[in-house]
Protein backbone atom coordinates (compact mmCIF):
# COMPACT_ATOMS: atom_id res chain seq x y z
CA UNK A 1 0.00 0.00 0.00
CA UNK A 2 1.62 3.16 -0.96
CA UNK A 3 2.27 5.60 2.18
CA UNK A 4 0.00 8.77 3.04
CA UNK A 5 2.41 9.78 5.99
CA UNK A 6 6.17 9.63 6.55
CA UNK A 7 7.52 10.77 9.97
CA UNK A 8 10.77 11.77 11.33
CA UNK A 9 12.45 12.31 8.19
CA UNK A 10 15.95 13.50 8.12
CA UNK A 11 17.20 17.19 6.88
CA UNK A 12 20.84 16.47 8.00
CA UNK A 13 23.15 19.82 7.64
CA UNK A 14 26.40 20.28 5.78
CA UNK A 15 29.55 21.69 6.33
CA UNK A 16 31.79 23.82 3.24
CA UNK A 17 35.44 22.05 4.46
CA UNK A 18 36.29 25.02 1.95
CA UNK A 19 35.15 28.15 0.51
CA UNK A 20 36.46 29.92 -2.47
CA UNK A 21 35.16 32.79 -4.10
CA UNK A 22 36.59 32.82 -7.60
CA UNK A 23 34.79 34.89 -9.22
CA UNK A 24 31.58 37.18 -9.32
CA UNK A 25 28.94 37.04 -12.53
CA UNK A 26 27.37 40.23 -14.08
CA UNK A 27 24.01 39.31 -12.25
CA UNK A 28 25.54 39.53 -9.09
CA UNK A 29 25.91 35.71 -7.78
CA UNK A 30 29.61 34.36 -6.96
CA UNK A 31 31.21 31.93 -8.45
CA UNK A 32 32.65 29.66 -6.13
CA UNK A 33 34.51 26.49 -5.24
CA UNK A 34 33.74 24.34 -2.31
CA UNK A 35 33.64 21.03 -0.60
CA UNK A 36 29.91 20.20 1.11
CA UNK A 37 30.16 17.39 3.68
CA UNK A 38 27.21 16.27 4.67
CA UNK A 39 26.51 15.31 8.56
CA UNK A 40 24.21 12.90 10.02
CA UNK A 41 22.88 15.52 12.68
CA UNK A 42 20.02 17.86 11.70
CA UNK A 43 16.23 18.67 11.65
CA UNK A 44 13.10 16.14 11.09
CA UNK A 45 10.12 16.44 9.22
CA UNK A 46 7.16 14.51 9.50
CA UNK A 47 4.84 15.44 6.10
CA UNK A 48 1.10 13.83 5.74
CA UNK A 49 -0.83 14.26 2.69
CA UNK A 50 -4.17 16.04 2.92
CA UNK A 51 -7.41 15.82 0.25
CA UNK A 52 -7.64 19.62 0.29
CA UNK A 53 -4.74 21.68 -1.92
CA UNK A 54 -3.41 23.61 1.42
CA UNK A 55 -0.40 23.43 2.60
CA UNK A 56 0.20 23.75 6.41
CA UNK A 57 3.54 23.70 7.88
CA UNK A 58 4.02 24.56 12.07
CA UNK A 59 5.35 25.46 13.93
CA UNK A 60 5.83 29.16 12.14
CA UNK A 61 9.63 29.99 12.49
CA UNK A 62 10.21 33.55 13.94
CA UNK A 63 10.80 36.32 11.96
CA UNK A 64 10.18 34.40 9.05
CA UNK A 65 6.74 35.01 7.51
CA UNK A 66 4.93 31.67 6.39
CA UNK A 67 4.91 32.11 2.32
CA UNK A 68 8.98 32.91 2.85
CA UNK A 69 9.12 29.71 5.05
CA UNK A 70 11.19 27.04 2.69
CA UNK A 71 9.25 24.14 3.13
CA UNK A 72 5.77 25.91 2.00
CA UNK A 73 7.58 27.38 -1.00
CA UNK A 74 9.40 23.42 -1.58
CA UNK A 75 5.56 22.63 -1.38
CA UNK A 76 4.28 24.73 -3.33
CA UNK A 77 6.19 25.07 -6.17
CA UNK A 78 6.00 21.32 -6.36
CA UNK A 79 2.12 21.36 -6.12
CA UNK A 80 2.13 23.52 -8.62
CA UNK A 81 4.49 22.51 -11.32
CA UNK A 82 3.05 18.88 -11.18
CA UNK A 83 -0.37 20.33 -11.01
CA UNK A 84 -1.03 18.10 -7.62
CA UNK A 85 -4.94 18.94 -6.04
CA UNK A 86 -3.98 17.48 -3.13
CA UNK A 87 -1.98 19.05 -0.07
CA UNK A 88 0.35 18.78 2.79
CA UNK A 89 0.77 19.07 6.29
CA UNK A 90 4.43 19.16 7.42
CA UNK A 91 5.71 19.33 11.34
CA UNK A 92 9.10 20.38 11.34
CA UNK A 93 11.45 20.00 14.38
CA UNK A 94 14.20 22.09 14.12
CA UNK A 95 17.62 21.94 15.37
CA UNK A 96 19.67 23.43 13.40
CA UNK A 97 20.27 27.37 13.87
CA UNK A 98 19.46 29.65 11.60
CA UNK A 99 22.05 31.92 9.79
CA UNK A 100 24.62 29.20 11.21
CA UNK A 101 26.35 28.31 7.65
CA UNK A 102 25.02 24.77 8.03
CA UNK A 103 22.25 24.64 5.41
CA UNK A 104 19.36 23.97 7.35
CA UNK A 105 16.43 25.81 5.47
CA UNK A 106 18.07 24.36 2.32
CA UNK A 107 18.00 20.82 3.54
CA UNK A 108 14.26 21.35 4.91
CA UNK A 109 13.31 22.06 1.42
CA UNK A 110 14.99 19.35 -0.46
CA UNK A 111 13.63 16.74 2.26
CA UNK A 112 10.20 18.66 1.49
CA UNK A 113 10.89 17.77 -2.22
CA UNK A 114 11.97 14.52 -2.16
CA UNK A 115 9.05 13.10 0.37
CA UNK A 116 6.13 14.76 -1.56
CA UNK A 117 7.76 13.70 -4.87
CA UNK A 118 7.33 9.96 -4.00
CA UNK A 119 4.12 11.02 -1.35
CA UNK A 120 2.35 12.81 -4.17
CA UNK A 121 3.58 10.06 -7.08
CA UNK A 122 4.76 12.62 -8.78
CA UNK A 123 7.23 11.15 -10.74
CA UNK A 124 9.83 13.26 -11.19
CA UNK A 125 13.65 12.18 -11.42
CA UNK A 126 16.41 13.39 -9.47
CA UNK A 127 17.70 15.87 -12.29
CA UNK A 128 14.18 17.60 -12.53
CA UNK A 129 13.83 17.94 -8.61
CA UNK A 130 17.06 19.36 -8.70
CA UNK A 131 16.45 22.30 -11.12
CA UNK A 132 13.37 22.92 -8.89
CA UNK A 133 15.71 23.11 -5.84
CA UNK A 134 17.68 25.46 -7.31
CA UNK A 135 14.72 28.01 -7.92
CA UNK A 136 14.64 27.78 -3.81
CA UNK A 137 18.48 28.05 -3.19
CA UNK A 138 21.99 27.13 -4.38
CA UNK A 139 22.62 24.40 -1.18
CA UNK A 140 19.48 22.96 -2.20
CA UNK A 141 20.28 20.53 -5.02
CA UNK A 142 23.49 18.98 -3.03
CA UNK A 143 20.60 18.11 -0.72
CA UNK A 144 18.61 16.23 -3.24
CA UNK A 145 21.67 14.35 -4.54
CA UNK A 146 22.10 13.86 -0.94
CA UNK A 147 25.99 12.88 -1.33
CA UNK A 148 29.01 14.54 0.32
CA UNK A 149 30.37 16.49 -2.83
CA UNK A 150 32.68 18.86 -4.41
CA UNK A 151 30.84 21.81 -6.04
CA UNK A 152 31.45 24.40 -8.61
CA UNK A 153 29.32 27.26 -10.00
CA UNK A 154 26.93 29.02 -7.36
CA UNK A 155 27.09 25.84 -5.68
CA UNK A 156 25.01 23.43 -8.24
CA UNK A 157 27.28 21.27 -10.00
CA UNK A 158 28.21 18.78 -7.80
CA UNK A 159 30.88 16.13 -7.98
CA UNK A 160 30.06 13.08 -5.49
CA UNK A 161 33.12 12.72 -3.63
CA UNK A 162 33.69 9.75 -1.47
CA UNK A 163 35.96 11.28 1.83
CA UNK A 164 37.48 8.92 4.71
CA UNK A 165 34.65 8.91 7.92
CA UNK A 166 35.04 11.72 10.36
CA UNK A 167 33.48 13.44 13.38
CA UNK A 168 32.73 17.52 13.28
CA UNK A 169 32.51 18.94 16.68
CA UNK A 170 29.91 22.19 15.54
CA UNK A 171 29.74 25.56 17.74
CA UNK A 172 27.40 28.13 17.00
CA UNK A 173 27.63 30.97 18.70
CA UNK A 174 24.78 33.45 19.59
CA UNK A 175 24.82 35.49 16.39
CA UNK A 176 22.72 34.98 12.96
CA UNK A 177 24.99 36.47 10.17
CA UNK A 178 23.41 37.80 6.80
CA UNK A 179 24.57 35.83 3.60
CA UNK A 180 23.85 38.52 1.57
CA UNK A 181 25.67 41.02 3.68
CA UNK A 182 28.99 38.90 3.68
CA UNK A 183 28.52 39.03 -0.50
CA UNK A 184 28.18 42.62 -0.44
CA UNK A 185 31.23 43.37 1.42
CA UNK A 186 33.96 45.30 -0.12
CA UNK A 187 36.78 43.28 1.70
CA UNK A 188 35.31 39.90 0.47
CA UNK A 189 37.91 37.97 -1.73
CA UNK A 190 36.58 37.30 -5.12
CA UNK A 191 39.67 36.14 -7.26
CA UNK A 192 41.07 32.99 -5.75
CA UNK A 193 42.28 30.98 -8.44
CA UNK A 194 40.35 27.79 -8.53
CA UNK A 195 41.86 24.75 -7.64
CA UNK A 196 42.09 20.72 -8.74
CA UNK A 197 40.38 18.44 -5.62
CA UNK A 198 44.01 17.37 -4.95
CA UNK A 199 44.61 20.83 -3.63
CA UNK A 200 42.16 20.40 -1.15
CA UNK A 201 43.54 16.93 0.18
CA UNK A 202 47.04 18.26 0.28
CA UNK A 203 45.35 21.33 2.78
CA UNK A 204 45.74 24.07 0.37
CA UNK A 205 42.47 25.77 1.14
CA UNK A 206 40.60 28.46 3.58
CA UNK A 207 36.99 30.09 3.77
CA UNK A 208 37.46 33.19 1.88
CA UNK A 209 34.35 34.90 3.55
CA UNK A 210 35.95 34.36 7.51
CA UNK A 211 37.81 37.31 7.56
CA UNK A 212 34.91 39.52 7.21
CA UNK A 213 32.45 37.56 8.96
CA UNK A 214 35.06 37.86 12.55
CA UNK A 215 35.36 41.10 11.65
CA UNK A 216 31.59 42.03 11.33
CA UNK A 217 30.61 39.59 14.25
CA UNK A 218 32.88 39.32 17.36
CA UNK A 219 30.88 36.55 18.61
CA UNK A 220 32.46 34.39 15.66
CA UNK A 221 35.98 35.48 15.81
CA UNK A 222 35.75 34.71 19.55
CA UNK A 223 34.17 31.14 18.69
CA UNK A 224 36.98 30.36 16.50
CA UNK A 225 39.86 31.82 18.77
CA UNK A 226 38.50 29.34 21.53
CA UNK A 227 38.41 26.31 19.41
CA UNK A 228 41.73 27.15 17.99
CA UNK A 229 43.45 26.45 21.29
CA UNK A 230 42.84 23.28 21.05
CA UNK A 231 42.36 22.24 17.14
CA UNK A 232 42.88 23.74 13.95
CA UNK A 233 39.30 24.99 12.75
CA UNK A 234 36.90 26.80 10.58
CA UNK A 235 34.09 28.78 9.87
CA UNK A 236 31.33 26.57 7.68
CA UNK A 237 29.78 28.55 4.33
CA UNK A 238 28.89 32.68 5.55
CA UNK A 239 27.12 31.18 8.62
CA UNK A 240 28.35 31.68 11.93
CA UNK A 241 29.10 28.44 12.78
CA UNK A 242 32.10 27.04 13.52
CA UNK A 243 34.06 23.47 13.36
CA UNK A 244 36.71 21.29 13.69
CA UNK A 245 37.20 17.62 12.38
CA UNK A 246 38.38 14.48 14.18
CA UNK A 247 39.18 11.18 14.30
CA UNK A 248 36.56 9.66 16.90
CA UNK A 249 33.78 10.38 18.46
CA UNK A 250 35.32 10.41 21.90
CA UNK A 251 38.32 13.24 20.77
CA UNK A 252 35.98 15.85 19.44
CA UNK A 253 33.20 15.46 22.69
CA UNK A 254 36.66 15.26 25.00
CA UNK A 255 37.52 18.79 23.67
CA UNK A 256 33.93 20.46 23.80
CA UNK A 257 33.65 19.35 27.46
CA UNK A 258 36.78 21.70 27.37
CA UNK A 259 34.76 24.82 26.07
CA UNK A 260 33.07 27.10 28.41
CA UNK A 261 29.50 25.97 28.71
CA UNK A 262 27.67 28.80 27.12
CA UNK A 263 28.55 27.95 23.62
CA UNK A 264 25.69 25.61 22.06
CA UNK A 265 27.07 23.07 19.57
CA UNK A 266 27.13 19.32 18.97
CA UNK A 267 29.06 16.16 17.83
CA UNK A 268 27.97 14.37 14.38
CA UNK A 269 29.73 11.93 11.98
CA UNK A 270 30.13 12.85 8.28
CA UNK A 271 28.45 10.75 6.15
CA UNK A 272 29.29 9.99 2.49
CA UNK A 273 25.53 9.41 1.86
CA UNK A 274 22.54 11.28 3.32
CA UNK A 275 20.47 9.78 5.89
CA UNK A 276 17.29 10.73 4.09
CA UNK A 277 18.01 8.99 1.21
CA UNK A 278 18.97 5.19 2.35
CA UNK A 279 15.38 6.05 4.45
CA UNK A 280 13.11 6.70 1.36
CA UNK A 281 15.04 3.90 -0.84
CA UNK A 282 14.23 1.48 1.79
CA UNK A 283 10.47 2.71 1.99
CA UNK A 284 9.68 2.90 -1.18
CA UNK A 285 11.64 -0.50 -2.67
Amino acid sequence: MHPTRLTNLPAPAKLNLFLHITGRRENGYHELQTLFQILEYGDKLDIEIIDKPAIIVQPSLKGVPAERNLVYRAASLLQATCHINQGASITLNKRLPMGAGLGGGSSNAATTLLALNLLWRCNLDTRALKELGLQLGADVPLFIEGHTAWAEGIGEILTPVTLPESWFLVLTPDCEVSTAEIFRNQELTRNTSPIKIAAFLEGATRNDCQHVVGRLYPAVRNTLDLLGKYTPCRMTGTGSSVFARFQTKSEAEQVFEKLPSSLKGFVSRGVNESPLIRLLQNTFL
